[in-house]
């Protein structure tokens, strides 16, 4: 990649089909973000900086729907003469970097995006409708696979995304043909590389694709997962249970001191309830479990206050999902580039070094903690939330 400017045809995370949804442990260039990221406090809706439009983007009709919303917003939308964005270098690469995460692009997605790759232990397929995400989160699994810097990008020909979802209905391993998940129909994941509610406001994609699982009289289901509380443009929509909202949550001291720019747990839980009363499927994804001095104090607080906020709601389908902390050479290099006083522990020695489905090397909490951490966990849902079902541990 150029210094001077950024190729917006290319993903922003590494190609999915050579390591889907997973740090690709090569060796990157660190930037030094830690004064760029805000201080955990309550979220407020991003206003990027800077927004810009490749000229792929008007012959669509959802790109121009988008620029519409934007400028409604009081944001000028930029007219790009080509493919590249330029205007990002700064005096420096914490400047450079800092210019690019406020920034977001409305593009069409490349042709690697459009062919959808398995994501286990998820969903059937993933899918994506943006790439980025204007959150800190100091443990981003994103951060191993940028391919240069993180302007976010929002998908224009999204009524072809949606459209083309159709072919794979039927087809996965995941859900649609699995006893246990059966039930869920053909699972389509659409928030690996981004967080929805973090830009619906921009671009009312999620709204669109809620309406289109709606609308779509199939044994299938959209899924997404946000760390944010801005779901009451959600609440009237005619969903039909064929979305399922997982709100990500942690204990406070995660909460508190590695996820900037996202909103309280409370403010989480509380759009969790919401959403359930609305009648949406709803979850709970719990990640990364970090094992915090006196975890099992902080996660029982946590689980007691997911039991509040899903208590007495008619007809509840509530899950979770167990996702354990874990890091590869690539993205720990990476996150202490962006936060080098991170309290985040990325401790080699204390961690097993496993290889993944694709070669990159992970580090994992040892067998003997990674069975602690999961008994505990097991038990514990199982006695503070009788109705949830965990879908999956990793």
């Amino acid at each position: 990649m150029s210094s001077h400017s950024v190729d917006l045809t290319r993903p922003l995370a590494a190609d999915a089909s050579a390591a889907p949804h997973s740090a690709s442990g090569e060796a990157v260039v660190t930037h030094d973000l830690d004064a760029v990221a805000p201080p955990p406090r309550p979220a407020r809706r991003w206003t990027p900086k800077r927004v810009v439009a490749t000229p792929a983007a008007y012959d669509h009709a959802h790109g121009r729907r988008i620029i519409e919303l934007v400028e409604a917003q009081g944001i000028e939308v930029e007219r790009l003469r080509g493919n590249r964005l330029t205007g990002l270098r700064g005096e420096n690469d914490r400047e450079t970097y800092a210019r690019a995460k406020s920034t977001m692009a409305i593009v069409v997605s490349p042709p690697s995006r459009r062919a959808l790759q398995p994501i286990a232990p998820s969903a059937d397929w993933r899918f994506d409708l943006a790439e980025g995400c204007p959150a800190h989160c100091q443990y981003c699994y994103l951060a191993g696979s940028l391919s240069g810097p993180p302007v976010t990008r929002v998908y224009a020909d999204l009524d072809d995304i949606l459209a083309g979802l159709a072919d794979y209905a039927g087809r996965g391993t995941v859900t649609s043909r699995r006893v246990a998940r059966r039930d869920e129909g053909t699972t389509f994941e659409a928030s690996c590389y981004t967080d929805p509610l973090a830009l619906e406001h921009l671009t009312g994609s999620w709204r669109r694709a809620v309406e289109h699982f709606g609308g779509w009289d199939a044994p299938v289901q959209l899924r997404f997962t946000t760390k944010f509380d801005d779901v009451d443009g959600f609440l009237d929509l005619a969903h039909h249970g064929r979305t399922r909202v997982r709100l990500s949550v942690n204990c406070r001291p995660v909460t508190t001191r590695v996820e900037g720019g996202t909103s309280r747990l409370e403010d989480r839980l509380a759009a969790l309830r919401r959403l359930a009363l609305a009648g949406y499927p709803v979850g709970v994804t719990i990640a990364p479990i970090i094992a915090v001095p006196d975890w099992r104090t902080h996660y029982g607080a946590l689980l007691d206050g997911i039991a509040g906020a899903v208590g007495g709601v008619p007809g509840l389908d509530l899950t979770a999902e167990l996702i354990t902390h874990r890091f590869t050479p690539g993205s720990k290099e990476v996150l202490l580039g962006w936060y080098p006083r991170t309290r985040l522990e990325m401790d080699e020695e204390s961690r097993s070094r496993k290889h993944g489905k694709f070669g990159a090397v992970k580090y994992v909490y040892p067998a003997d903690t990674m069975a602690e951490l999961r008994t505990w966990f097991h038990e514990e849902i199982a006695a503070r939330l009788p109705s949830c079902r965990v879908l999956y541990w990793t």
